[in-house]
């Protein structure tokens, strides 16, 4: 085989490796607040699909995911369950400046696997029945915070405290409830079966009156600043189609990026 040969056939290997690593598109990894686990694992599929990226889903609380962050902890994009942190983080340079906007606003429901137990309202809080009632650490999860705020805008807090049980996240909360640690539970909407079925049990949707609003931000951290699978996925969360996948899970739209 003559030297010319040999160098075509090089590049052309070359030219061949590169594409094909090129087809199996970048890697990001996403920090996801619990509640919106379910959702993310359905926009990942269809993201990855399209865009020929991967992605990797860690799923916490958000106040687990805003310290391990502080500490250098490797995730690419923060789906927050508040907009808070994700502004914090910007703040102290751990954000893309601008990068973070609301991709989801929470509901908050209180959810029993009993189906007679709620009658669409908080009138089964106020019982005189000892019913244990789970939610999730305010400190750490935002629909924990918003559940004691529920509690005290209907001056129950007092009354139903001994028969509180704390979770770490919401999706702990679920687990509580489901399987029968707690009768009642603060849970989000979007973890009950989808597209309006309650599926089993009883749940009351808490008026949003009642508690601040659940924000959801994202934001691109600076770690991240160069990887376009990080990029993409953080553009994709706004299209239409992704906005009409959330709302279907319950929650309400977002809005786009800034």
């Amino acid at each position: 085989m003559s030297m010319q040969l040999r160098g075509l056939l090089s590049v052309f290997f070359l030219t061949f490796v590169l594409s094909g690593a090129s087809a199996f598109g970048a890697v990001a990894t996403i920090a996801v607040a619990s509640n919106f686990a379910e959702v993310a694992k359905h926009l990942a599929s269809e993201f990855e699909s399209d865009s020929g990226h991967r992605l990797t889903m860690v799923t916490g609380a958000s106040g687990r995911f805003y310290a391990q962050i502080l500490n250098g902890a490797p995730f690419d994009v923060f789906l927050s369950a508040d907009s808070e942190k994700p502004s914090q983080l910007i703040s102290s340079g751990y954000g893309q400046p601008d990068s973070a906007f609301t991709y989801a606003t929470g509901r908050l429901v209180l959810w029993s696997r009993d189906e007679s137990l709620i009658k669409d309202d908080a009138s089964v809080l106020s019982s005189t029945d000892s019913y244990k009632v789970a939610y999730a650490n305010p400190r750490l999860a935002p629909y924990g915070k918003a559940a004691l705020e529920v509690m005290e805008a209907l001056s129950l807090f007092e009354s139903l405290k001994r028969n509180l049980v704390q979770g770490e996240n919401i999706s702990q909360v679920y687990q509580f409830v489901f399987t029968g640690n707690a009768e009642l539970g603060f849970v989000a909407q979007s973890q009950i079966p989808h597209n309006g079925d309650v599926g089993i049990g009883s749940s009351w949707v808490i008026p949003a009156a009642l508690h601040s609003p659940i924000k959801q931000d994202v934001v691109l951290l600076s770690r991240a600043k160069d990887n376009v699978a990080a990029r993409e996925f953080m553009s994709f969360l706004s299209l239409p189609s992704s906005q009409a996948v959330i709302r279907s899970y319950g929650y309400e739209s977002g809005g786009s990026p800034r």
